[in-house]
């Protein structure tokens, strides 16, 4: 699964992906400082495969990881092609999820396109880009299926029906994510740029991480009725903490801001939430690993994104709850305690599951 960090130039967007990623992407005053899109692998932070790895003492431990995309910063008129926005908006068209970075801090060191602080504002000039985008892609389909169905075809005319809705809705200002409408299929297929689920970074400045500000109410305002997440985060403390290699340092330097984690390990969590996605484990002395499957993922769903074989010839599953696994402390004590169960092709599997599976082909 991929996110992709959009937001205008120098927002802090290069910043944050390098303390996600640790890789290193330019970062620099100026706009379009990115143009090529970075991208890096991020680990999502989980407690439990570190506990479960304490028990069974693998050879290696693999936790789960998101790809991250750093893209170039959007301005005014992207949709129609201003400041490389053809490549830009092709970029987040790749991904799964947007996390939307905003400006809420104060700094005339540090130089804005739009030349004041307005986060709101801010957010309106990337959606209406992206509703723009949307808006034409929607058009021309629903071109094509109104000479469809005027030849009888009972699809075509279902599908006006539906595009006419979010048509009328992008017109409006309103993103697709937002329109209240139960027959999504369609419109998830086009892949729409504002249908894909979004969350918010409001990167504040050190003494606003914790509480945030008056800039971060105002985004909260402008969203609540939008289907989004928000998060507070200063992007330039975080990348303090980053270059600290010690684990209790950065906790001395969390605690003298007051928090107990670092933001971006909150954005990573949301993130693979706002996907929608859980974990399940695998956990043997060769490997203890943390797999990402969609929330609601039968047995063989999961045991597909082992191997596709898996779920060709899936039998069945042998399923111990993380829970149970830790008050027991292995696979042969829960066995023992009658904790270990035998799940069939229609188990739905848990968030925390650990797994086994076997398959025939």
């Amino acid at each position: 699964m991929k996110c992709g960090i959009v937001g205008l130039p120098n927002v802090g967007k290069s910043t944050l992906f390098n303390c996600l990623s640790n890789a290193k992407a330019q970062s620099a005053n100026f706009p379009f400082c990115t143009i090529e899109p970075n991208e890096g692998v991020v680990t999502v932070p989980d407690d439990r495969i570190a506990k479960l790895s304490e028990l069974v003492n693998p050879e290696r431990v693999q936790p789960a990881t998101v790809d991250i995309v750093d893209i170039a910063g959007l301005v005014k008129g992207a949709s129609k092609g201003e400041g490389l926005g053809n490549k830009f908006l092709a970029n987040i068209r790749e991904t799964n999820a947007i996390i939307h970075v905003l400006r809420c801090f104060e700094d005339e060191n540090i130089t804005h396109v739009e030349e004041t602080i307005d986060p709101v504002r801010d957010r309106d000039i990337i959606d209406m880009e992206l509703q723009l985008k949307d808006l034409e892609t929607i058009e021309k389909r629903l071109e094509k299926d109104k000479k469809l169905a005027k030849t009888g075809n009972k699809e075509a005319k279902k599908n006006v029906e539906i595009l006419t809705v979010f048509k009328e809705a992008l017109d409006n200002g309103t993103s697709a994510r937002a329109v209240d409408y139960d027959n999504r299929e369609l419109i998830t297929s086009m892949q729409l740029l504002t249908d894909k689920p979004v969350l918010y970074v409001c990167n504040v400045d050190e003494a606003s991480a914790k509480d945030g500000n008056d800039f971060v109410k105002k985004v909260e305002e402008a969203t609540k009725n939008e289907n989004a997440e928000i998060i507070i985060l200063a992007a330039a403390v975080e990348a303090d903490i980053a270059e600290l290699e010690e684990f209790e340092e950065k906790q001395m330097f969390l605690e003298e801001i007051g928090l107990t984690e670092p933001g971006v390990s909150r954005l990573i969590q949301k993130a693979y939430s706002l996907l929608d996605l859980q974990t399940y484990f695998t956990a043997g002395v060769k490997e203890v690993r943390a797999w990402t499957i969609p929330v609601g993922a039968t047995g063989p769903q999961a045991a597909g994104v082992i191997h596709t074989d898996f779920e060709k010839g899936f039998i069945r599953a042998n399923v111990i709850s993380y829970d149970d696994y830790i008050e027991f402390g292995s696979e042969s004590k829960c066995r023992d305690a009658g904790k270990l169960r035998v799940e069939g092709k229609q188990y739905v599997v848990q968030d925390g599951d650990v797994m086994h599976f076997l398959f025939n082909v």
